[in-house]
């Protein structure tokens, strides 16, 4: 990606924090469909297509909604506060029933699945608010993002302390006792000890500093530099969308504007409405 104030190079897919040979050994319902999707170059990696549906018996929140992410990119999804961004992510994540639409991951359509055994096919889910068990320790909260895995988890935990150096330091403190900033590098480091393909981020940065704003978008980038997908919702709109592949602005659960993040940022319409002029 270019042009944005982080200079970053989507050169560099090393693959450090993702294990994309990870096969799923979960089971699938009898009367779910496995067939594989056609999937060519041109298609996303993730995607969220046509989405219809609300929560329980209430009435729809999105309305052919459709969000996708190719592989190490970030897709960013804006819009003004009930537009349906958050409902969206859940969607993805099978928290809601979609009544119309599907949601297929590298070429499988996993409409059907719990969000317990999408973990299992590589996504990962970072909600807003309850994201750390506060009681527990930060490593005592990686560990539990392992839950999954039965091999060493050793290197990864390791990689994760590379990426936000204060959790070494502060390893064996309740998390529960860290700043809002310092909960949210628990948060993702837990999700990325799944070895995630996609990692889903429900407005990271809400509630915490200006400089530790940037400071955790410096980390996004890094993470989607090795390969992993990021799929965010943000509320810090203009400050997401430079450092975004792809993005999405919802209206009242529908797609009104689908560009690149520098196109967005750019057009006139997406600054007086939603960006603040």
């Amino acid at each position: 990606m270019s042009d944005n104030p982080y200079k970053d190079d989507r050169g560099n897919k090393d693959l450090s924090v993702t294990d994309p040979s990870k096969a799923s050994t979960i089971e699938v319902d009898p009367g779910q469909s496995a067939e594989p999707v056609p999937v060519g170059e041109d298609k996303p990696f993730l995607i969220g297509e046509n989405m219809t549906g609300g929560y329980g018996k209430g009435a729809d929140i999105l309305h052919d909604c459709t969000v996708s992410v190719n592989k190490g990119e970030i897709a960013v999804i804006v819009g003004p506060n009930g537009a349906g961004k958050s409902t969206a992510m859940k969607a993805i994540f099978g928290m809601l029933n979609l009544r119309k639409g599907r949601v297929v991951i590298d070429g499988k359509d996993i409409t059907r699945l719990s969000p317990q055994d999408r973990v299992a096919e590589g996504m990962a889910f970072v909600p807003q608010t309850h994201n750390i068990f506060t009681s527990m320790t930060v490593e005592e909260n990686l560990e539990m993002g392992a839950f999954l895995r039965r091999d060493d988890i050793s290197a990864t935990m390791e990689q994760v302390f590379e990426l936000f150096p204060i959790l070494r330091d502060k390893r064996k403190q309740a998390a529960g006792e860290l700043s809002g900033g310092q909960r949210q590098q628990v948060a993702v480091g837990r999700a990325l000890m799944t070895q995630p393909k996609v990692l889903m981020l429900d407005e990271p940065t809400a509630g915490v500093s200006p400089i530790v704003m940037d400071e955790l978008f410096d980390r996004i980038i890094e993470v989607a530099r090795t390969g992993i997908s990021i799929l965010m919702v943000e509320q810090n709109a203009r400050q997401a969308l430079a450092i975004a592949d792809k993005g999405y602005v919802l209206v009242q659960g529908r797609n009104r504007y689908t560009d690149t993040g520098k196109a967005l940022l750019a057009d006139p319409e997406v600054r007086k409405s939603f960006l603040g002029g």
